[in-house]
């Protein structure tokens, strides 16, 4: 059964940096994409970034590109989220997810599995 551990999750101030990571185990990822989603409380959870584990293609939201950097530890089954100019909007649970179903990698209906998710905060 395929498992996601998030980690690195906190509180920072406007304009910080985070790295949030993410542990994958008990599969084969190799033909997986692996995800990055966010909710915000009283909102619905948004897609933030994916990768194509094989090809290294990369999706970005358009409220996060050029702040935050999707990349993989092949090793490691791990993926990381590099946020960088981070903005109180940006506060929300961070939730993994790996799959690799046919719709749209920016779509929840993608993935298959999902981790219990990180707190970011951002403080102004």
């Amino acid at each position: 059964q395929v498992q996601l551990v998030e980690s690195g999750g906190g509180l920072v101030q406007a304009g910080g940096s985070l790295r949030l990571s993410c542990a994958a185990s008990g599969g084969s990822f190799s033909n997986n994409r692996m995800a990055w989603f966010r909710q915000a409380p009283g909102k619905e959870r948004e897609f933030v970034s994916a990768i194509t584990w094989s090809s290294g293609t990369k999706y970005y939201a358009g409220s996060v590109k050029g702040r935050f950097t999707i990349s993989r530890d092949s090793a490691q089954n791990t993926v990381y989220l590099q946020m960088n100019s981070l903005k109180p909007e940006d506060t929300a649970l961070y939730y993994c997810a790996v799959g690799m179903r046919p719709q749209r990698a920016t779509s929840e209906q993608a993935y298959d599995a999902w981790g219990q998710g990180t707190q970011v905060t951002v403080s102004s």
